[in-house]
This record gives C-alpha cells, sequence and structure tokens, in this order.
C-alpha cells in the first residue's frame, strides 16, 4: 500500500518587500506568493518500489508456509512420542504382570522344597525393579504430555491419552521420488523469491540515477500596485555528484550474496533431507525385522524356558535372562516404530507432504485390490 502511494504536493507561502525600512516598512510594498508544488517520479522508480513490495509480500508468504510446516513437523514428533510412551507404560504393566506370575511361580517351588528360598527373594527384587520401571515410564509419559500440551499453549496436558496407531507401517517410496519434491518446498521456494527480491531492489536503486522533476504553479499578489500575477516554473536537481552509486552497488552485492546463499541452503536442506531419507529407511527395516524374526524367536524361547521351568528342565537365570531379552526386543520395537514415524515425519516436511500422499495411494490401491 505505502510503495504505491504518489508523492505529496508541497504548499508553499512567501511574502516578500515586507517590514523593512524606508519606505518597504509595513506590508504596503509587500509582495505574496502562495505557490502548489508537485514532485513527478521519472525512470519507473514508483513501479520498481511497488514491485519491490509485492515480492516482500510473496517473501512472507513463503516465511509463513515454511514456519507452518516447522510447527506441524514438531506437534506430530511430539504426539509420536506420547503414543510411544503410553505403549512403554503398558509394556511395563505387562512386565509387572509377568513378573508376579513368576514370584509366585518360584514362591511355590520354594514351598514344595524344589529350590532355594533365596530364588524368592531374588524374584521379589525383580518384581520390585520392574514396578519402579513402571513408576518410570509413567513419568516419562506425563513430561511427553505436557509437551504436547505447550503446543497449543498449555502448561498442564489436559488429555487422558492420545489415539494412533503407531504399529502401522508402509514400504517407504523410492529416494528419486521423493527428492523430485524438494525443489517445491518453501523452504527452497523463499530463497528463489529472496533472490527477485534482491534483483528488484536492484532495479529500484538503478532507477533513481534518474533526476525527478518538480513541477510549481501558484498566484502573486503586488500590493504596490495592486496587480496580480501567476508563477510557475520547474525544478529538476542536477545529478552531478550523488548518482546513488553507494546504493546501487550495495544492491549489486547483496544479490551476489543471496545467490550464495541460496546455494548453500539447497546444498544443507539436501543434506537433511538424505539424512532422514537414510533414517526411515533403516527404521523400517528395523521395525519390520524385529516384529517378523526377532520378537517371535524371542517370545518362543521364552515361553519354553518359562514352562520348562515349571518342570525343572531350566534354571532361575535362565528365565530371567529369556525374560529381560524379550522385553528389550519389544521395548526396542517400540522405539524403531516410533523413530520410523518420527523420521517419516521429517522426510514429509522436506517434500511437501509427498511421501503422505503416496502412503494414502498404496492404501487405497490395496484395498480396492482386495475388494
Amino acid at each position: 500500500l505505502q510503495a504505491g502511494l504518489l508523492p505529496n504536493p508541497r504548499l508553499e507561502v512567501k511574502v516578500d518587500n515586507a517590514a523593512g525600512s524606508g519606505k518597504l516598512n509595513g506590508f504596503e510594498h509587500s509582495e505574496i506568493t502562495v505557490q502548489l508544488g508537485q514532485l513527478i517520479e521519472i525512470g519507473g522508480k514508483r513501479a520498481a518500489r511497488v514491485n519491490a513490495s509485492r515480492i516482500s509480500e510473496k517473501l512472507a508468504d513463503w516465511d509463513y508456509n515454511s514456519k507452518r510446516l516447522d510447527v506441524l513437523t514438531e506437534v506430530n514428533k511430539a504426539f509420536i512420542e506420547v503414543l510411544k510412551a503410553q505403549h512403554k507404560v503398558s509394556l511395563s504393566e505387562d512386565q509387572i504382570k509377568l513378573g508376579k506370575q513368576f514370584y509366585d511361580a518360584v514362591s511355590e517351588r520354594v514351598r514344595t522344597g524344589k529350590v532355594a528360598p533365596i530364588q524368592k527373594i531374588k524374584a521379589g527384587v525383580i518384581l520390585s525393579t520392574a514396578k519402579l520401571e513402571s513408576k518410570k515410564e509413567k513419568l516419562m509419559l506425563e513430561q511427553y504430555r505436557r509437551k504436547l500440551s505447550s503446543t497449543w499453549g498449555r502448561t498442564i496436558s489436559d488429555f487422558v491419552s492420545v489415539v494412533g496407531n503407531l504399529f502401522e507401517i508402509s514400504p517407504v517410496p523410492p529416494i528419486e521420488t521423493l527428492s523430485q519434491k524438494i525443489p517445491e518446498t518453501p523452504y527452497l521456494q523463499r530463497w528463489k523469491t529472496v533472490e527477485d527480491k534482491r534483483k528488484a531492489i536492484l532495479a529500484l536503486e538503478q532507477s533513481k540515477k534518474t533526476p525527478d522533476i518538480t513541477i510549481k504553479g501558484g498566484y502573486r499578489r503586488l500590493e504596490e500596485t495592486s496587480d496580480n500575477a501567476i508563477t510557475f516554473g520547474v525544478s529538476v536537481p542536477l545529478k552531478f555528484f550523488n548518482r546513488n552509486q553507494g546504493k546501487i552497488s550495495e544492491a549489486q552485492n547483496n544479490l551476489a550474496k543471496t545467490k550464495e546463499e541460496r546455494r548453500a541452503a539447497e546444498i544443507v536442506i539436501n543434506k537433511n533431507f538424505l539424512e532422514a531419507h537414510q533414517a526411515l529407511v533403516f527404521a523400517h527395516s528395523q521395525a519390520s525385522t524385529l516384529k517378523l524374526e526377532t520378537i517371535p524367536a524371542a517370545q518362543k524361547s521364552f515361553d519354553g524356558i518359562n514352562e520348562g521351568y515349571r518342570f525343572g528342565k531350566f534354571g532361575f537365570l535362565d528365565v530371567l535372562d529369556s525374560q529381560k531379552i524379550l522385553f528389550q526386543t519389544k521395548e526396542q520395537y517400540l522405539d524403531a516404530l516410533a523413530d520410523y514415524h518420527i523420521a517419516l515425519t521429517e522426510v514429509n516436511r522436506m517434500t511437501n507432504g509427498l511421501i503422505y500422499a503416496d502412503i494414502i495411494s498404496e492404501k487405497s490401491a490395496m484395498e480396492n485390490k482386495s475388494k
């Protein structure tokens, strides 16, 4: 709005030959001139100024979209952390339940004299440790809940739980497909706009080399003869010394600087994308392996050893080792799932939502095929 406004006219009121000495005493011989002047901008200054301001408005839009993606990404990550913490609390409760069952089984074997009483004490210690671990996980859950609540300005979490499917993962799209969307993100689009703005500023500074014209016109009253007259004139600054050389040089250097900053930003963004994509592929592979191979094997081993312990085929330490491996594996699975979704969120931010669109399309195709 401001850039498109015209210069204001200038009103001049001048009184000559008044309040002097001799016959010029008073206002009988005075000359009163009322004159209006208007600056006329030449050289395309106003158009260049408006163009630069419009590009600034577009740049503000890119900055808004960038910040919007950043906020959505951070909220998504905080949500995933809460979801993972909920599952870890549930897992710790399962561990307490299993520890209680194991404690009861050991107590029964101690009662029948099959094992030494010290094993009952050890089982009690393990159960107590599981309860402490459960309290720790609940404290972590509350911490993550407060972190999520802070994203909408609340210091205290005002919700009971979040709902989401942490266990749902999909194959990662090829990196070639995803990387094609990086230039469309506001993070890189804004740099093109910044470069356009620097060019517009350079054009604006160059337009200032052309001098502007001030047109003046008005009315003059000569009191001595009671005559009236019209005045007019033109004012033009002579650009002998100051031709805006400094501002033009500054604009040229800022344009060159922006081009280098744009190249540096492209390198950093592509580097971050490759790291996020690699983290996504690794997390997907890890989660898939844990789900299909590691957890079933650990569960089968634990079930067999736990059942064999009841009949005296395995010792106390065998049960503890198998139980520890099972729950550690399940924790690793939850961590891998959370890492997958967090990396997915980061890749989505850098590809302007392409990866989510691919996953949704793939799910729709699979559903249609199944129907």
